[in-house]
């Protein structure tokens, strides 16, 4: 059942409008995120090398945030650790559930840190809390505010402090169904374009080719719902490098739209032999997706034959872009080879749209809604019953 070429009134029916439209909608506001990072280049630059010049040593960049908003990290740290600046930053990657629960064991009150926070609608509790801990924690902390929501609690906050850079995302990337699509994207490309240090003209030519690439996924939807054929109950994303930190994220799509009633697992396609392999039976769907580096592509290809020589999942399908000599010789959901090999980083844009256009096709199929996917109400769009504990040193 293809939805992106359904009617609205089509959509309503199966409630998937909100979502539909989201996801559709992505390379359009990847765009608008490029436009408005070039407009804001030389303030971030500027912000930047005020720290550095501030800092005696290496600086801390924590990429942090609470489920999809903290995948955004595990995304991008890879990458950055190839093509950011690694002479003056250490980059990592804690959620903020982590450091709201044990401060102590994430920061360090004489590092300079940038706390870079990614939130949706900036009001979840934990996000809040992070912000408020780091500051009570560390002696030189500044933030970096990413978020959709200018009316949000983070945005707001960052807008009365000068130690602190607010970049607002595409107002449209304000998800306004659950499960964060657009929101997680222009997230991420926006960090990305912030700490890379490719060209500007570089940068420009990976957003311009992830936009088609984007594009081309919505308009062959009828190949990923032909690949979603009945009889599956069990889905697998697999990758390696920044691709290993989006399936967390690919797979809690699933997890999300389909209300757990499609059992889900993520791993590395080098770890993933090392026990999760026990997962897959005759009803899995094993996704992996295919690095572009030369040396890093061998792995992900490996598991993908072997597991298609093993007859034990009901399909495996590569998510990639064509590399000749370098191919799945099984089942590959793949894009126009006119096109050059995006980075790792940049790549995760068009790989995760697929992967959230799997979970759209699921919920449905298991006669889920969804733009309200969780049933019974527990599961919230904005966390809800959080007790955040005063801290004391």
């Amino acid at each position: 059942m293809q939805l992106f070429t359904k009617s609205q009134n089509e959509l309503k029916d199966l409630g998937a409008t909100i979502t539909t439209q989201e996801i559709m909608q992505q390379p359009e506001i990847w765009e608008e995120a490029w436009k408005n990072y070039q407009k804001q280049e030389e303030k971030i630059n500027s912000f930047l090398e005020q720290i550095k010049k501030e800092a005696n040593g290496k600086i801390r960049i924590v990429f942090t945030g609470a489920g999809t908003s903290a995948y955004v990290g595990d995304t991008i740290v890879p990458y950055l650790n190839k093509a950011g600046d690694t002479d003056s930053y250490i980059f990592e990657s804690i959620p903020t559930t982590d450091i709201v629960v044990s401060p102590k064991d994430h920061l360090h009150e004489e590092d300079w840190t940038v706390l870079v926070s990614f939130a949706r609608s900036g009001n979840s509790p934990e996000s809040i809390a992070a912000v408020v801990i780091a500051d009570q924690g560390v002696k030189n902390i500044r933030h970096i505010m990413i978020t959709c929501a200018a009316d949000g609690a983070l945005a707001k906050a960052a807008s009365q402090d000068e130690k602190n850079l607010l970049l607002l995302m595409p107002e449209r990337s304000n998800d306004q169904g659950f499960a964060m699509t657009g929101s997680f994207t222009c997230m991420t490309l926006t960090a990305l374009l912030v700490f890379d240090q490719s060209s500007l003209a570089e940068k420009e030519s990976y957003v311009t080719t992830a936009v088609k690439m984007g594009k081309e996924v919505v308009e062959n939807e009828e190949q990923l719902d032909n690949l979603l054929a009945d009889g599956f109950d069990r889905i697998i994303y697999l990758g390696s490098g920044s691709l290993a930190g989006l399936t967390r994220e690919a797979q809690l799509k699933v997890l999300e739209l389909t209300a757990g009633k499609i059992a889900t697992m993520f791993d590395s396609s080098m770890g993933f032999r090392h026990g999760p392999k026990s997962f897959v039976n005759e009803q899995t769907l094993v996704f992996v997706f295919v690095n572009n580096d030369h040396y890093t592509r061998k792995y992900d290809l490996d598991i993908l034959e072997e597991i298609q020589h093993d007859h034990i999942a009901k399909q495996t399908i590569a998510i990639a872009q064509s590399v000749e000599g370098q191919e799945f010789s099984g089942t590959t959901f793949g894009f126009d080879k006119q096109y050059s090999l995006l980075p790792e980083g940049y790549l995760a844009l068009p790989f995760i749209m697929a992967a959230q256009t799997v979970s759209l096709l699921s919920s449905v199929k298991v006669k889920n809604t969804p733009d309200t996917p969780s049933k019974s109400g527990t599961v919230n769009r904005v966390v809800k019953g959080v007790t955040i504990h005063d801290y004391k040193e």
